[in-house]
């Protein structure tokens, strides 16, 4: 019998939930996706420290003004370290747009573009990039906007049913809906305990992946954030899931059977729905789980980003 992984493998694509270079190297994802939170990480680690100065470098030459030069450090380092994990992975790289832009639509398409550029003059097409969007009203407007241009998009930090249609809807290239971040919540809410079959994340994703099939939405459905390997083989037939280094690891250690529990063709019938700007702002104003992880999860990566740029500001 073949590890869990490599079973997993033949159900969805894997994706690496990681920025570091040697564990993307080691498990052999299609694609891999960052964040603040990684890319923090990354610039900690010794074989990223050449990125980081080569990154502060640029910058220097690009403007005499410093919280510019900071500011086109960071960008810069996440495309240089996404430059680098395309040579490896043949598929996407997500990279992430400044939490602090997740309400401003405007500013989300200029450091979008800015993004893409950066990439380019990397040598990197466009086709190889996802642009990751909180998935805010102004958020999912700004991906609308993208994907005209020929930009894909992946809409993060997704926990309401209302943020995956409207994305969806959008013409969104991708959604990265929460798994863990939403057990979370109802732990700490209910003080109970859950299965992996009646965890509120799998349900909550296992919903959205069939609504997607149901209605024939192109929109990629890609499980993130997961707390264990239980809520992964849950999800096992998923079009994505991007997994952490740890799980991977316990996947790839584990060689029992794995039963796939998605298809794109079996699914209970749901109702259609739609959502306009104010139906949209309602259906996240009734829930509040979803309402407080995107307010959390904006804060934390932007604390996050913070933390990177004062250490950047330092090596300036």
């Amino acid at each position: 019998m073949d590890n869990k992984l490599n079973q997993l493998k033949e159900m969805t694509q894997v994706v690496a939930d990681t920025g570091d270079i040697e564990a993307i190297k080691l498990y052999k994802p299609v694609d891999a996706t960052t964040n603040p939170s990684l890319l923090l990480k990354a610039s900690e680690l010794a074989h990223y420290q050449d990125l980081l100065k080569e990154s502060v470098n640029w910058a220097k030459t690009q403007s005499n003004e410093l919280s510019e030069q900071v500011s086109l450090a960071c960008d810069k380092f996440g495309v240089n370290l996404g430059t680098e994990i395309t040579q490896i992975v043949p598929g996407y790289i997500s990279t992430e747009v400044d939490a602090r832009f997740s309400f401003d639509t405007d500013a989300t398409l200029t450091k979008a573009r800015q993004l893409i550029k950066m990439y380019q003059d990397n040598g990197v097409s466009k086709d190889r990039v996802l642009i990751k969007i909180a998935s805010t009203w102004e958020g999912i407007k700004a991906a609308e906007t993208l994907q005209k241009e020929g930009i894909n998009c992946n809409l993060t930090l997704i926990f309401g049913f209302a943020q995956a249609v409207a994305a969806a809807e959008a013409g969104a290239f991708l959604i990265s809906p929460f798994v863990g971040r939403i057990l979370d919540w109802y732990k700490a809410s209910t003080g109970e305990t859950y299965t992996a079959e009646t965890d509120p994340g799998v349900l909550s994703v296992t919903q959205i992946y069939n609504y997607f099939k149901q209605y024939d939405y192109k929109t990629v459905v890609m499980g993130a954030s997961f707390r264990n390997t239980g809520e992964i083989e849950q999800l096992a037939g998923c079009d994505r899931l991007t997994i952490s280094p740890a799980l991977l690891a316990e996947l790839e250690a584990d060689e029992s059977p794995l039963e796939q529990k998605l298809y794109s063709d079996k699914f209970e019938p749901q109702e259609k729905v739609t959502f306009n700007e104010a139906s949209f702002r309602w259906a996240m104003n009734e829930n509040a789980m979803a309402t407080e992880k995107l307010s959390e999860g904006i804060r934390n990566f932007t604390k996050d980003q913070i933390t990177l740029e004062k250490k950047i500001a330092s090596l300036i």
